[in-house]
């Protein structure tokens, strides 16, 4: 069963939907939400992927790449995925088919916790997108195959809760939701 829920909860974290998703038996989606920052970007005229690249770096998350969002299920499990929008709109569904479907835009924030499966339903490339990963982790890619569980199950359970949101850093964001 999914639940989708809004929490509008201290200043820390206002104005941040948290998105829990539980296990379907194929994806095994976390024990964190996903969390919607709305309209958090001021995305500039000028080379807006790069400015949303660097402030996710200022807050240690890397490994970045710059291109749309997959029309098809997938999920990592060995890290968190941040994807920033900095142009375009989108409607994306998370937790597998039948989770709940998502208005993205740009200046959007989406933050995705080890496991959670997530899919455009739109065109690939229509937002672009910058993602990066705590710690510059690398990334694998699952799909919901049989055999990829128990092994994702058991490095999901390896991931650590990053030091600092991407957007706000220390003390705020998904610091304090994910303790």
């Amino acid at each position: 069963m999914r639940r989708l829920f809004r929490m509008y909860m201290e200043p820390q974290t206002a104005n941040i939907e948290q998105i829990v998703l539980q296990d379907d038996g194929i994806f095994p989606n976390s024990r964190y939400p996903a969390l919607l920052y709305k309209g958090v970007l001021d995305i500039p005229v000028l080379f807006p992927a790069t400015h949303v690249k660097h402030l996710f770096e200022k807050h240690g998350w890397s490994n970045s790449w710059d291109a749309g969002i997959f029309e098809y299920h997938h999920y990592h499990s060995v890290t968190h995925e941040v994807l920033g929008i900095y142009k375009g709109r989108t409607k994306v569904q998370l937790g597998g088919p039948g989770g709940p479907q998502l208005f993205i835009e740009k200046g959007d924030v989406l933050v995705i916790p080890a496991g959670v499966a997530h899919k455009n339903l739109g065109p690939e490339n229509s937002v672009g997108v910058v993602g990066a990963y705590p710690g510059g982790r690398d990334y694998d890619m699952n799909y919901g195959k049989p055999g990829e569980r128990p092994r994702t199950d058991e490095n999901i359970k390896k991931v650590p809760v990053p030091s600092n949101d991407p957007v706000f850093g220390r003390d705020k964001g998904l610091f304090n939701i994910w303790k």
